[in-house]
């Protein structure tokens, strides 16, 4: 086999062992599946961002709110089908990521890190000043009903599983192109010496807010998928918590790999479900472990993987 053609197997790989895990794994791992795959789609937007660009943002969630309540706040007001309200959260998140991209790009470093931060608490606080739509710290459930896809029914385990494997689908392919063109080169660079790319003739501070753009729209596209396949919108999802996890998820995984950021969120997800089920400190057990695999796998699981087996790892 090609070098060229091993990235292209090893992706079309992974998505056949989540299609033929239906089939064999018993309902609750089903479930938990589905929440992985969506999740996975917020770690590949964050994972564009940071492991790509090289912008640590710690305010992610932000965007994966305003997916979530653009997603769900024109079905509960106004009763729009499914796939205007996937428009409005893909929109409603990626002007979210424009606006904050126009703003928080004059800054670099920690300054970044903290203007992100302060523009996910003021977008959490928005969230809770209009509780009379948003229903606050309590948010709102989407009625089965209001969240059929073209006639289809997401909320049967067959209907919820397989919606999310086309969306994480298209999502793990798309970006896995976008990194292998000269676009997505030409972020590495930026994370690897953005001065020397300046020199080189690249705009930056385009290719900069671009890459925060599309980041923002595929997060936008998790929080929108995940109110669709469960239902729920709520405050939560805009917390700092949910701005620190996708950065602990693409850590784990492997920050700048295709497959690290599913690879984390799986691990993750299935160690504090096994932990949980001995103790209540389970976080607890989950940060003893993340610090022994940052010591020992600094670069993550995936990242190990492309220095010991797989080189060619994109």
């Amino acid at each position: 086999m090609t070098l060229s053609r091993k990235p292209v197997a090893l992706h079309l790989g992974v998505l056949a062992i989540l299609f033929a895990l239906f089939f064999v794994l018993p309902i609750y791992h089903v479930g938990a599946l589905s929440r992985i795959m969506v999740l996975a789609i917020y770690a590949m937007g964050f994972n564009l961002l940071f492991g790509y660009t090289g912008l640590l943002s710690l305010g992610h969630a932000m965007f994966f709110a305003a997916g979530m309540y653009g997603f769900g706040l024109v079905i509960k007001l106004f009763g729009a089908p499914v796939p205007l309200a996937f428009v409005s959260a893909i929109v409603s998140a990626g002007l979210l990521g424009l606006v904050v991209g126009f703003l928080a790009l004059r800054t670099a470093g920690v300054a970044f890190m903290i203007v992100t931060l302060m523009f996910a608490q003021t977008t959490y606080l928005v969230v809770l000043y209009f509780g009379e739509y948003t229903r606050g710290d309590e948010g709102f459930v989407l009625q089965q009903a209001d969240r059929l896809l073209f006639g289809f029914d997401v909320t049967s385990e067959a209907g919820r599983y397989f919606t999310a494997f086309a969306l994480f689908a298209a999502c793990f392919l798309a970006l896995a192109r976008l990194v292998q063109t000269p676009f997505g080169k030409r972020l590495v660079a930026i994370r690897e010496n953005e001065e020397r790319a300046q020199m080189l003739g690249y705009d930056v501070g385009r290719y900069k807010l671009q890459a925060l753009i599309i980041s923002a729209i595929v997060s936008g596209i998790a929080g929108a998928s995940y109110a669709l396949l469960f239902g729920y919108v709520g405050a939560t999802f805009a917390s700092v918590q949910y701005s620190i996890l996708p950065l602990l998820w693409v850590l784990l995984g492997g920050a700048g790999t295709t497959i690290g950021p599913l690879i984390g969120v799986f691990f993750m997800f299935y160690l504090i479900d096994a932990s949980s089920a001995y103790t209540n400190a389970y976080m607890l057990i989950a940060g003893v472990v993340l610090i022994v695999l940052t010591v020992f796998a600094p670069r993550g699981l995936a990242g190990v993987l492309r220095s010991k087996v797989m080189p060619w790892l994109p």
